[in-house]
């Protein structure tokens, strides 16, 4: 006997289009996300507040200061103080895409933020990364020409070069972080949109996703690990002819001024690798979350502030350049 069925009347294993269409509202479903930051008392939130906005207006003064006295006083008109320079703007562009926002969030207990949001800020945040990256890689071969091939030095690192090696820096920051982008834009996220963190950041992205990621996790390999491990690799041997050509200085005196001019060049990559390795290298179950945050502070807060305080107190012709700059304010 066969079976009947009425006209209208859906086949057995048959999706409703009503169905297809909740599901689909259900992928899109998260148009912004929630910002925790630190859930704390207020009195501690009211203290980080004033902490942070403290630390961000010194960073801005910090920063500027450099890129000022780099641009009006001859003395600083080199290659190794270009690449400061530029270096000071892209810890304003740093600091800038996150403290703003985590000031409103400590303010408020957490904040809301929209997918364009959140998606710029990631993106902004990692080509900026990868350009300090990049730049600290740049200044580490400069002074590896400086120390180790000085009578050649004004020929290699001419003004022209010094801007090629800005540009290209720039270029890959920029392009390998729209790379990243565009693939994490086109996430679904259908579940819970609280992000534990001070700042859309990818792993916290990652792990709210209810698509497949691991194609993102492959291309944050791929792109990533050339970006880091080849700029790291560079600053390794750069640093080790530059001690292998120090020591051959027969005189202590000579070794600790020649050694003085990159000083605080290795203090500041020490500092940039040191909290990038810590937070995306060790494992995150070793990790808390408070300690994460706490972590990823201090190089998106704090070292763009220690930046300029290390190379004008450790660099006597910056502190010239501050007196001359001083001196002339007082004449006028």
């Amino acid at each position: 006997m066969g079976m009947t069925r009425s006209y209208g009347e859906s086949p057995p294993g048959s999706v409703h289009c009503d169905d297809i269409e909740t599901k689909e509202k259900n992928l899109t479903e998260v148009t912004e996300f929630f910002l925790l930051g630190f859930q704390s008392s207020l009195d501690l939130r009211m203290f980080l507040f004033c902490l942070l906005l403290v630390v961000y207006y010194g960073t801005i003064c910090g920063n500027l200061l450099i890129i000022t006295l780099v641009s009006t006083s001859k003395i600083l008109h080199t290659p190794m103080y270009f690449f400061i320079s530029q270096l000071s703007i892209s810890d304003i562009l740093l600091t800038t895409d996150i403290v703003p926002n985590l000031l409103h969030i400590l303010l408020n207990n957490g904040g809301t933020i929209t997918f364009m949001g959140c998606i710029t800020q990631l993106y902004f945040f990692g080509a900026v990364e990868a350009l300090e990256c990049l730049l600290l890689t740049v200044m580490s071969y400069d002074r590896y020409v400086a120390i180790c091939n000085p009578l050649r030095y004004s020929s290699i690192m001419t003004s022209t070069l010094c801007v090629i090696l800005t540009i290209m820096c720039l270029l890959l920051g920029l392009s390998g972080s729209l790379i990243h982008l565009i693939t994490t834009s086109q996430l679904d996220f259908c579940g819970s949109n609280i992000i534990d963190h001070l700042f859309c950041d990818v792993v916290p992205l990652l792990e709210l996703s209810c698509s497949d990621t691991f194609i993102i996790h492959l291309e944050i390999y791929v792109i990533g690990f050339p970006i880091v491990m080849v700029p790291t690799t560079i600053i390794v041997v750069s640093y080790t002819s530059i001690v292998r050509a120090v020591l051959r200085i027969p005189s202590s005196t000579g070794r600790q001024k020649v050694f003085s001019t990159c000083s605080s060049h290795l203090i500041v990559v020490s500092i940039f690798y040191g909290t990038i390795f810590t937070v995306y290298v060790v494992p995150t179950k070793r990790k808390t979350l408070t300690m994460s945050k706490i972590l990823s502070l201090l190089y998106t807060v704090f070292t763009p502030l220690v930046n300029p305080i290390i190379y004008s107190l450790r660099n006597k012709d910056i502190r010239k350049a501050i007196h001359g700059t001083l001196h002339k304010c007082r004449i006028q």
